[in-house]
């Protein structure tokens, strides 16, 4: 009981001006719920709550007010592993999709878009495999061309995405095409587009291959991983007063930084004896979220 009455204490501060928000007379949190592990919270919402659309906190520490739902098919897209239920995010990110499916159907080879994660239906740390898409802003594009979106539930299951990158992702591999440039260089256009992650050899390639107008490429940004698909940020949508933006990019287009990377990858510096690797972090609990979070489960 009395973790239900401190989140709505919380919720009703929701509906306060910024200042108000952020003031730190906040109520605070119970200290049972404060403490659970903020994965097993918003991994168990089913569904959006019901207030407004709008994203609260960072990519890696935030949570999604009023999400909307990407459609499993449309004519130009499939949402992929439906049973993680991370088909949601925040509305401007499901208008992105939709519409970056499109425009890839129409300027490239390519018929649309598998999608992969976006986020939970209230945002929030995942119960597994991902430290950000947290706040409704970020999307897992798959790297296999699809070939059909009439997919069967199984069939959304268990197909896999192809693998990019050789060389321990200092090279592109043998499935790498020039379209695979194309359909990020139209991601990496759009304006709401903040940043592109891949791995390390898809922007070195990038970078040795793209003609014209390269400013673009300074939205792609190297990333461990990110070969069996790459990931899209957007920026911080209008009516979220409480997104926190990821800090601006470097100048420059980032070729040389990640040719740089390739070559630590290719010929990695001899293993320091005297090492000790970081304790793992605890988990994040409820507390470590921004205090509007909590609002989001009071009907859970």
């Amino acid at each position: 009981m009395r973790a239900g009455l401190a989140v709505l204490s919380v919720l009703a501060v929701m509906s306060c001006s910024p200042t108000e928000q952020e003031s730190p007379s906040l109520p605070p949190l119970d200290a049972t719920l404060s403490g659970q592990e903020a994965r097993l919270l918003f991994g168990a919402a089913q569904g959006p709550d019901a207030g407004p659309s709008a994203v609260v906190g960072g990519y890696a520490r935030g949570c999604l007010a009023g999400g909307a739902r990407l459609p499993e098919t449309g004519p130009t897209w499939a949402a992929m592993r439906l049973s993680r239920n991370r088909n949601w995010g925040h509305p401007e990110l499901v208008d992105f999709v939709q519409d970056f499916s499109a425009r890839v159907a129409e300027q490239t080879s390519w018929r649309g878009l598998y999608v992969g994660d976006l986020t939970q239906p209230r945002g929030g740390p995942m119960l597994s495999g991902h430290v950000s898409h947290q706040s409704g802003l970020d999307a897992d594009i798959w790297m296999l061309p699809p070939t059909r979106f009439d997919l069967s539930a199984a069939e959304r299951e268990n197909l896999s995405s192809i693998s990019t990158r050789s060389a321990g992702g200092a090279r592109v591999g043998e499935n790498w095409t020039p379209t695979h440039m194309e359909v990020m260089r139209l991601a990496a256009t759009d304006p709401r587009v903040a940043r592109i992650f891949v791995f390390t050899g898809a922007k070195v390639w990038m970078c040795d291959n793209a003609t014209g107008d390269r400013d673009w490429l300074r939205k792609i940004r190297p990333a461990v991983g990110h070969h069996y698909h790459f990931h899209v940020r957007l920026h911080c949508p209008a009516g979220s007063p409480h997104c926190e933006a990821q800090d601006e990019m470097p100048p420059g287009d980032g070729c040389d930084e990640a040719r740089a990377r390739a070559e630590l990858i290719l010929n990695p510096p001899p293993p320091d004896p005297n090492y000790v690797p970081p304790p793992p972090r605890p988990p994040m609990t409820l507390a470590d979220l921004p205090r509007q979070c909590a609002a989001l489960l009071g009907d859970l």
